[in-house]
């Protein structure tokens, strides 16, 4: 077969990535280090990008595999979840203050300490979606790569912290598979689960929804569950695949990166997550007194890191993964609504 003139570099650049990230998870299997189907393939591709060995996404097919992610929450999604989301209306109702406050102190930060010019620390301070954040800020004038890469850190470090965190504190048990086995549920389930995830992709897509490859599958799952056509959550199998996929999506960011992004991009992004943190202590320590939820499901809810990545880490730990998701949706919803009106009233960054 007659190849194209760039698709032999870009499979090369894949299979390199999938090496870096089988051995990243294979390193954290041997060291029995926590999800090591979601952390392996981040540090793996993270480490191979630092050592300048050019890496690429997985496109469409990692994106396939992701949506199981949207089925796994969409399947908890069940009339006593429904029941009890007006019960948790007040730690809701921090989101777009817990949104302000972040990019109150993120701005400056990016914008004075950093050195960035104004779009690229406006959309780098938003705690929303990496790639609608990249789109917002680039339509600005922003430098799309340093924005990118500030992005990637946060999710990083915080998706890095969250579990050994939980390990620490609470003596969560994140070895556990994440769900029943293939063989194990039935195959009419099964079946469902399999369409739903493509066809709730490609709907959402269409539609033009944020994170179609996530919200999509869970809305068309959460419509099946309450249905009473599913009644458990994706094989383990399918979730870890999504795992995997999650886990290069973030690692294979840092591809090419530089000594100077290093020291001048990334370092922001780490200074930044730590003012997180400071962040959201606060607002877990308050969202802990008006909710009746567990501290830990505080905790995952109020940690700005990616919504799929943080939704793997709720269902390894069997906390209520639709309290967290709805905290990171409403986060995101926040963050796409304002945002771009913020943005646009202040200046754009000249362009050559």
């Amino acid at each position: 077969m007659v190849q194209s003139g760039n698709t032999m570099p870009v499979r090369s650049a894949r299979l390199r990535t999938l090496a870096a990230a089988f051995l990243g998870a294979g390193g954290f299997l041997l060291a029995g280090w926590p999800l090591p189907l979601l952390l392996g393939p981040m540090l793996g591709c993270l480490a191979a990008a630092l050592l300048r060995a050019p890496l690429a996404g997985m496109g469409g097919f990692g994106t396939f595999l992701r949506s199981y992610l949207g089925v796994a929450i969409g399947s908890t999604v069940t009339p006593g979840l429904i029941g009890s989301l007006p019960a948790q209306g007040l730690s809701l109702a921090l989101i777009p203050l817990y949104v302000a406050t972040i990019g109150a102190i993120g701005y400056p930060y990016f914008r004075r300490v950093a050195g960035f010019d104004r779009p690229t620390a406006f959309y780098a301070a938003m705690p929303g979606g990496l790639q609608d954040m990249l789109v917002f800020g680039e339509e600005a004038g922003g430098e799309v790569r340093a924005m990118s890469l500030i992005h990637a850190t946060r999710v990083l470090v915080i998706v890095t912290v969250a579990p050994f965190l939980l390990m620490a504190a609470w003596g969560t048990d994140l070895s556990r598979p994440p769900g029943l086995h293939l063989g194990d549920i039935p195959a009419a389930e099964l079946f469902l689960m399999l369409i739903a995830g493509p066809a709730g992709w490609k709907l959402a897509e269409r539609a033009r929804l944020f994170g179609a490859s996530i919200l999509g599958p869970l809305i068309m799952t959460a419509g099946l569950s309450l249905a009473g056509l599913i009644q458990h959550r994706p094989p383990a199998e399918m979730i870890w695949a999504a795992q995997f996929f999650i886990g290069i999506a973030v690692g294979a960011k840092y591809s090419g990166i530089t000594a100077r992004e290093l020291r001048v991009t990334v370092s922001a992004g780490i200074g930044f997550t730590a003012l997180l943190a400071l962040v959201s202590t606060g607002f877990i320590a308050v969202a802990a007194s008006v909710s009746t939820a567990p501290l830990p499901d505080i905790l995952l809810s109020f940690l700005p890191g990616g919504q799929a990545e943080m939704a793997v880490i709720a269902i390894v730990a069997e906390a209520d993964v639709g309290f967290v998701v709805a905290h990171h949706l409403t986060r995101i919803f926040v963050v796409i609504l304002v945002a771009p009106l913020v943005g646009r009233r202040g200046p754009r960054r000249r362009r050559d």
